[in-house]
């Protein structure tokens, strides 16, 4: 009986000693509050959420001012989905990390990670304006709503991700709640009529090409971040936007030249309805929410999935037609209220899924723990 009460009081001896050391110990012995980890985890994505949701929808709110009040460049409505990036240098040099250079060979893969993401960008915006141009609202969003479903497919091949019942109603209703949109808005859209067929078959094509190319781009970048980055800090979120936006912006200015827009721009700001001083200030504030809903989208591909990043971005489709009520005075109608309802219900569906997946990691994540402990004891015993 005395011998089990000295190795007891041995092994706690061992105990306070291995934690009061420099020596490496078990890391579960180190103070890291796993609860405090998970709320600040999910604080940050929060943030994303709001940042997706804010800007994706103001900027498409100044887009289509931008449309109604007399501006009519394919090229400068692609440049400022970019052109925004300077504004979040300030951001990359407060969060830059003091580590070691990176090797050679794994900054040359980043850089051409970042040109190629560039390029794709300038490409995707690029299509998406053709899209606007040459297509009625309802069809143009009814199409912009299928990048959830091809995000799906790119995510099961690219990123491994696992569907449940969950994911797939979360899915299912917000491409539901997108097509009503799409079906209900502007019908007696004169569009397709002041168009050729040939101008119409374009507009199809390229608005389609650009969802898929969106989505890959979303799944690319996941896989990026899991395979060559591979570093979990808001610097590399920042990286990821700023510089292929840089390679992006390039393209665009290369395109407004080569394609004679320029030429026209001059006319069109002293020809905008609400004037100058508007036409530029509608254009900066853009470029800026562009910018604000981009991070929110790459942080949510980091903190989470590509395929929950384009959830959210869906969900705003519905937020849209709310704001235009208010901001443009156009009419309410239960079709967007219906609308409105199922992405909300979408959305708690996918967070409930990953509520539940948080709960069984939480579950392995004890139990690997408790036998750790057992072990290390074991060990030292």
């Amino acid at each position: 009986m005395e011998e089990a009460q000295i190795v007891e009081l041995q092994t706690r001896a061992v105990d306070e000693r291995e934690l009061n050391s420099d020596k490496v110990i078990p890391h579960t012995y180190q103070p890291q509050p796993p609860r405090f980890k998970h709320y600040k985890r999910w604080t940050r994505v929060t943030s994303y959420i709001l940042f997706v949701l804010a800007g994706q929808s103001a900027a498409t709110l100044l887009g289509r001012l931008y449309y109604d009040k007399g501006g009519n460049s394919k090229w400068m409505a692609t440049f400022v989905q970019s052109a925004g990036f300077p504004i979040l240098l300030p951001l990359l040099f407060f969060f830059s990390p003091s580590t070691k250079p990176t090797p050679i060979k794994a900054s040359s893969s980043i850089v051409f990670l970042y040109v190629a993401f560039g390029l794709l960008l300038t490409g995707d915006n690029l299509m998406y304006s053709y899209g606007l141009l040459y297509l009625p609202v309802s069809t143009y969003s009814l199409l912009c709503a299928s990048q959830l479903a091809f995000n799906g497919v790119f995510s099961f091949f690219l990123n491994s991700q696992k569907f449940t019942p969950l994911i797939l109603n979360s899915i299912i209703l917000l491409t539901i709640s997108a097509a009503l949109l799409a079906v209900n808005a502007d019908t007696d859209n004169t569009t397709s009529s002041a168009v050729s067929k040939g101008k119409y078959a374009i507009g199809f094509l390229c608005t389609v090409g650009a969802s898929a190319t969106y989505s890959l781009y979303l799944s690319l970048v996941q896989l990026s971040f899991q395979k060559v980055i591979k570093t979990e800090t808001f610097s590399a979120v920042l990286d990821m936007q700023i510089y292929p936006s840089f390679v992006a912006t390039c393209g665009c200015v290369v395109g407004l030249f080569a394609s004679g827009e320029w030429k026209s721009l001059s006319m069109e700001m002293e020809e905008y309805q609400q004037g100058e001083i508007s036409y530029l200030m509608t254009l900066i504030w853009t470029a800026v929410t562009w910018q604000i809903s981009s991070i929110g989208l790459l942080g949510l591909i980091f903190e989470v999935s590509s395929l929950f990043s384009n959830v959210i971005s869906t969900l705003g489709l519905p937020v849209v037609p709310i704001l235009a009520v208010i901001f443009f005075h156009d009419k309410m109608d239960g079709v967007k209220v219906m609308a409105m309802l199922l992405a909300i219900w979408g959305f708690l569906s996918y967070i409930y899924q990953h509520y539940l997946d948080d709960s069984k990691s939480k579950l392995k994540n004890k139990k690997g723990n408790s036998n750790q402990v057992s072990l290390a004891l074991t060990d030292q015993v």
